[in-house]
């Protein structure tokens, strides 16, 4: 059943012993909302596979209590956060679950109890209008914790949006925490060395095809292949998709800049009709998007390269000259 704000609080009302539970290597956007309904309704904050750098950085700093692995049925319900399949849990099995969650598609839902969707930037966005339609102040922590969810997600805001920024600003106001305070929290972020070396494989095997100005990348690489394919991103591809093995399965992430999204280019969209082909499980947002699959890596690389490519055929790169 999908429920505005309101219903999704009046929701949660009606239980004592909730479980926010984040996607495997959770990120910030996942962690911060997660704890911003722990923090407002109750309930405990679940990780079934660990959370990534900043997010780490973001739970030791506010002090978050984190459930590692948790078991759904020792709760009354269990809210899934910021996660569009059932993969990104690992598979965990959900008894009675509610949904909160802001990706172009998400097949969570149609099992789910209720659900809360909005085509946001980020959850943090959605979280925050359940906390001002309850009246609940926003407290340091908890505006520490959304609005590095915010810049996260929003990729230090170059996918925002005119809401974005007057959410963000409304947390400002409302919490009176500042915009640098969260910068240096994510400057204090440590550089891990194994992720410097995958960056560098990954550029150094990235495969590039040029479809009229527009170039699209492919590579591979043992870990990281989110941040893999942001860098392959940052250093000039306008599409990028990197492959990671995970023991039976491989995962495939992909980024897209605005202008190829603006082209027509729906990363979420292709990563779900390509899963559907190799029966897996994907989706996302449309310039940034992720795929579970057992099949040949190599394969699946060049499926979702070739969409891109039907798509981005005799369209102009803006950014070209």
């Amino acid at each position: 059943m999908k429920v505005d704000e309101e219903g999704f609080y009046n929701k949660l009302l009606d239980y004592h012993n909730i479980l926010y539970l984040c996607h495997r290597n959770a990120d910030p956007d996942a962690v911060s909302s997660a704890f911003a309904l722990s923090e407002a309704i109750g309930g405990k904050v679940g990780l079934v596979d660990g959370c990534n750098r900043v997010a780490s950085l973001l739970v030791d700093k506010l002090e978050i209590d984190v459930v590692e692995n948790p078991n759904p049925e020792a709760y009354d319900l269990t809210v899934v956060v910021d996660t569009s399949t059932i993969a990104q849990l690992n598979d965990i099995e959900l008894c009675h679950y509610g949904v909160i969650d802001h990706h172009a598609t998400t097949a969570l839902t149609e099992n789910a109890a209720f659900y809360l969707h909005r085509n946001k930037t980020s959850v943090a966005e959605i979280v925050y209008d359940v906390l001002k339609c309850m009246g609940a102040p926003i407290m340091n922590r908890t505006a520490v914790g959304l609005m590095t969810g915010i810049v996260t997600d929003t990729g230090h805001f170059k996918h925002a949006t005119s809401d974005t920024f007057r959410t963000f600003s409304n947390i400002i106001e409302s919490s009176g925490v500042e915009y640098a305070e969260v910068l240096e929290l994510m400057a204090s972020t440590p550089q891990d060395v194994s992720m410097r070396i995958a960056m560098l494989k990954t550029a150094n095997r990235a495969e590039i095809e040029r479809v009229e100005s527009w170039l699209v990348a492919t590579s591979h690489v043992s870990s990281f292949g989110g941040s893999a394919s942001s860098m392959l991103i940052n250093i000039g591809a306008d599409v990028a998709f990197v492959g990671t093995l995970k023991e039976n399965s491989i995962r495939v992430s992909g980024r897209a800049k605005r202008d190829a999204v603006n082209a027509g280019v729906n990363l979420g969209q292709i990563m779900e009709d390509v899963s559907a082909d190799y029966n897996g499980t994907g989706g996302g947002h449309a310039g940034a998007a992720g795929i579970d699959v057992v099949a040949d890596m190599d394969e699946i690389l060049w499926a979702c390269k070739q969409k891109v490519i039907e798509v981005l055929r005799n369209k102009k790169n803006p950014s070209s000259l």
